[in-house]
């Protein structure tokens, strides 16, 4: 009896066979006996018999994955798969089973002894799986790029040695959360291995100049993780009731989300479902111009296109062999059984495609029809917990004044009418967020950590405002591509800035980066640009009205909230002291992610009103929850809350005992422990200094928003993100739809200015409007005139705005005299964390 019902899953690909087969079939089966993979028992026990790879019929799954290329490749592409099944179950055999950590490490890490990218293998096999990959390596890399040899090194270690990982978690007894469920399972479960090796399969490699670009890389993530979450709905039985295996999507779900196992299931394949709907999106959006933008030829364009249609049979043919695979839950495989009802013979995969269609019609509408402006109400917050102190910065006072009058030096403040005013850059107190963010700063280095804040919140405030017609998308463009003329790496030239967001950047960037060396400087300018960058695909989404993937949104929502740049000053500031390849190191790495995703969870969840209510907003997690699993916003909170306690268990798990075993695995020297526990530290202060802020800061109470978007309650005065750092723009909508009026846009015609037509710089004097020039502004130093000083959390470079430089406005703050700031000093957290007393189902906010 089966666990559960296979659920229906959404196949729009018809399956073929390639005419080969029976010719892989024969000549694997030499193949893998010469390799003594079958009846030739390793360390005592037995593996494969010959039987049990009849059974298996890897050279069906491969007939079925790649139909079109000929026999000799057929042969080869199988015996990959011969080896990579086999090396899962030697690995299960010799230590899963045993729980041999030690022995596992050593034999993985031998394994990189028969993958040189460059010159013949030295060493000699002495087991099967190192004799296997020894031959097929010489028999495949030879014809390949530098590039594909390199990516196909990387995908194929990740492969190897994220075993590990499972298997620590089987000692432990873990099941990890969905999201670093989903990241690591791309590593162990091979398919991005896979997708490399169907470049090979079609004879057409992608382009090195667009191999790293994000389409690319969600085309190969996307179909990773179909892949993935496939195998897991009929791998349950095998891995989890007979192997104890824990990394399995369906049982993640059952104790994530506390459901039985038939629901899990479903939950697993809506998400699969979701992934394909998500690579069919970004086939058909985001290739053309990444075409256009690299200048990709026609041989190069045709080369993609056929990457494709081989990642699209790949889906198809494998689940078709999943359907009859002895190795998985498929009832038997008999015809007219399992999930379809209908036929599966050769040839009948295309009767399933239009019910599958159907099937899955109502989860992709619902990603391109919701409402904007929705009156959700104050939704109550779940509490969360936060186990680190906050610690703040005794520089905050002064620091607020100071930015103020950095503001007015480059412009942010009253650069547009109703953009930013003095007074709601005061409510926002961005310094707030840096001072517990960097609480042993300088005033002169809070000083610069609250402008970076600033310009980055604003620049996520101006792109909507300035760019939110379809029709403005290459301004955006451009203006984007115009930020890396700002930030020179060896003292190239710069443009004359011509709005805020340019000046703002020209002065942080030339002061922050001076004392850089050029590697670390480029590398900030990288994490800079991934952030600006990741503001237009926000664009993109809100001009089509899409919600977007729940596994998109989270990955890009680390980008959006600019935490690629606070990491980059983090580890500027360590120095030389680790190795690069510590940096890359999975424990890193996922304590980084987890930190990330807790931190944007928690601007989602306080700006879920704001946002979707008062802005219009379709890129806040607790809406893309929401519109996922289809429910209510009280629910999307909750498992949001969820999610965030899982997320910040990760990262205490990861800190406790993933950043030791670095240690020994790297060999790490005192100095290079000290930066990585400083490191994880500092990501500590990271965390409760956000929460705080958010806690503290006057953007997210429902008095707060009334007074901000004063016009109409629930139709905002115009689209803006409401968080740190964020990118969650909401887009003033077309003409064509019937969304509230913007007020910005009256107040720019009121005063002469169309801020839709603001030009991003040279190139676009067709579009140029003169902006309201700051009565205050102040020249931007030149590099010359800099001092020079150390960079890092704890030492950004001195910025030289003051409050003597502008004086201090004679207003009052919002509510008078009387207004008193929430604590926000050592030791008064506790009065903020504490959950907000509840009204039925609203929140009563101080």
């Amino acid at each position: 009896m089966q666990p559960f019902q296979l659920p229906e899953f959404y196949m729009p690909y018809p399956a073929r066979l390639n005419p080969n087969l029976e010719t892989a079939r024969a000549h694997t089966k030499s193949w893998a006996r010469s390799m003594d993979m079958i009846d030739v028992p390793q360390q005592g026990t037995m593996i494969w018999t010959e039987a049990d790879l009849d059974a298996h019929d890897y050279a069906l799954l491969c007939a079925y994955t790649h139909p079109d290329c000929d026999a000799t490749e057929l042969d080869l592409i199988t015996d990959w798969y011969v080896w990579v099944f086999y090396f899962d179950d030697h690995f299960l055999e010799l230590f899963k089973r045993t729980r041999d950590i030690a022995g596992a490490r050593a034999y993985l890490d031998r394994l990189r002894l028969f993958m040189p990218e460059d010159g013949p293998i030295t060493e000699e096999p002495t087991n099967p799986v190192e004799a296997g990959l020894a031959d097929l390596w010489g028999r495949t890399t030879p014809s390949m790029s530098a590039d594909w040899r390199r990516r196909f090194i990387e995908s194929t270690k990740n492969l190897l040695d994220e075993s590990l990982w499972e298997l620590a978690n089987i000692n432990e007894g873990r099941v990890s959360n969905p999201l670093e469920y989903i990241e690591m399972r791309r590593k162990v479960g091979g398919a991005p291995w896979s997708a490399n090796l169907v470049e090979h399969a079609v004879g057409a490699q992608v382009p090195a100049v667009i191999s790293g670009s994000r389409p690319m890389h969600v085309l190969r993530d996307t179909f990773a993780d179909a892949v993935h979450l496939r195998n897991d709905l009929f791998s349950y039985e095998r891995e989890v009731l007979d192997e104890g295996e824990l990394s399995n999507g369906v049982l993640v779900f059952e104790r994530f989300l506390g459901i039985d196992t038939q629901d899990a299931a479903e939950r697993v394949n809506d998400l699969l479902t979701s992934r394909l709907h998500q690579f069919e999106h970004t086939t058909v959006t985001e290739l053309p111009p990444l075409f256009d933008e690299h200048a990709v030829d026609p041989a190069g364009r045709l080369g993609v296109l056929a990457y494709v249609k081989g990642l699209q049979d790949w889906q198809s043919g494998g689940h078709e062999w999943h359907m009859r695979s002895s190795r998985y839950m498929n009832g038997g495989g008999a015809p007219g059984t399992g999930v379809l009802g209908g036929p599966l013979g050769l040839g009948t995969s295309a009767a399933r495609i239009v019910p599958s269609l159907l099937a899955t019609h109502k989860q992709r509408e619902r990603s391109f029809s919701h409402v904007r402006f929705e009156k959700v109400g104050p939704v109550a917050r779940p509490e969360l917990r936060m186990p680190f102190p906050v610690r703040s910065n005794p520089h905050l006072d002064a620091a607020r004044d100071n930015v103020i009058a950095w503001g007015h030096a480059v412009g942010i403040i009253d650069e547009l009418p109703g953009l930013w005013d003095e007074e709601r850059f005061r409510d926002y107190d961005l310094p707030l967020c840096a001072a517990g963010i960097h609480p042993e700063a300088s005033a002169e280095e809070l000083d610069i950590s609250s402008g970076w804040l600033s310009w980055g919140t604003y620049g996520d405030d101006y792109y909507p405002v300035v760019f939110g017609d379809a029709s403005k998308y290459p301004a955006a463009k451009a203006q984007t591509a115009r930020f890396s003329e700002f930030m020179p790496i060896d003292g190239e030239p710069t443009p004359e800035p011509v709005n805020a967001l340019e000046r703002g950047l020209l002065d942080l960037w030339l002061r922050t980066s001076a004392p850089m060396e050029l590697d670390n400087r480029a590398k900030f300018r990288e994490a800079i640009e991934v952030m600006v960058d990741s503001w237009l695909w926000e664009l993109t989404n809100a001009y089509q009205n899409r919600i977007p993937d729940p596994v998109d949104y989270i990955e890009m929502r680390r980008h959006t909230f600019g935490s690629e740049l606070t990491m980059s000053l983090s580890r500027i500031g360590h120095g030389r002291t680790v190795p690069p390849e510590a940096y890359r190191s999975r424990p890193v790495l996922a304590m980084e992610n987890a930190a990330m995703d807790y931190a944007c969870m928690i601007n989602d969840i306080y700006s879920y009103q704001k946002e979707v209510q008062f802005e219009g907003e379709i890129h806040n997690l607790v809406l893309v929850v929401r519109n996922f699993f289809d429910t209510d916003s009280d629910t999307a909170m909750r498992i949001v809350g969820d999610l965030m306690d899982s997320r910040m268990r990760e990262f205490e798990h990861v800190t406790a005992t993933g950043l030791p075993a670095l240690f020994a695995d790297f060999d790490l020297g005192e100095d290079a422990k000290n930066t990585l526990l400083g490191y994880a530290e500092e990501l500590r202060n990271w965390l409760s200094g956000i929460l705080e802020w958010h806690e503290g800061c006057r953007r997210y109470a429902e008095s707060d928003l009334l007074r901000h978007f004063p016009e109409s309650p629930g139709a905002p005065s115009f689209s803006r993100p409401s968080g740190l750092g964020t990118a969650a723009f909401t887009i003033i909508a077309p003409p064509t739809s019937p969304q509230p009026a913007s007020a910005l846009a009256l107040a720019a015609q009121r005063a002469g200015v169309d801020g839709a037509a603001q030009p991003p710089g040279p190139g676009l004097a067709e579009t140029r409007v003169a902006l309201p020039t700051p009565t205050n502004h102040v020249e931007v130093p030149s590099p010359a005139s800099l001092p020079r000083h150390p960079v890092g959390l704890r030492t950004e470079a001195r910025i030289p705005y003051s409050t003597q430089d502008t004086p201090k406005p004679a207003r009052p703050l919002p509510g008078g005299p009387e207004f008193q700031r929430r604590p926000s000093g050592l030791g008064t957290a506790a009065a903020r964390i504490t959950p907000p007393t509840r009204q039925g189902s609203k929140v009563a906010d101080n």
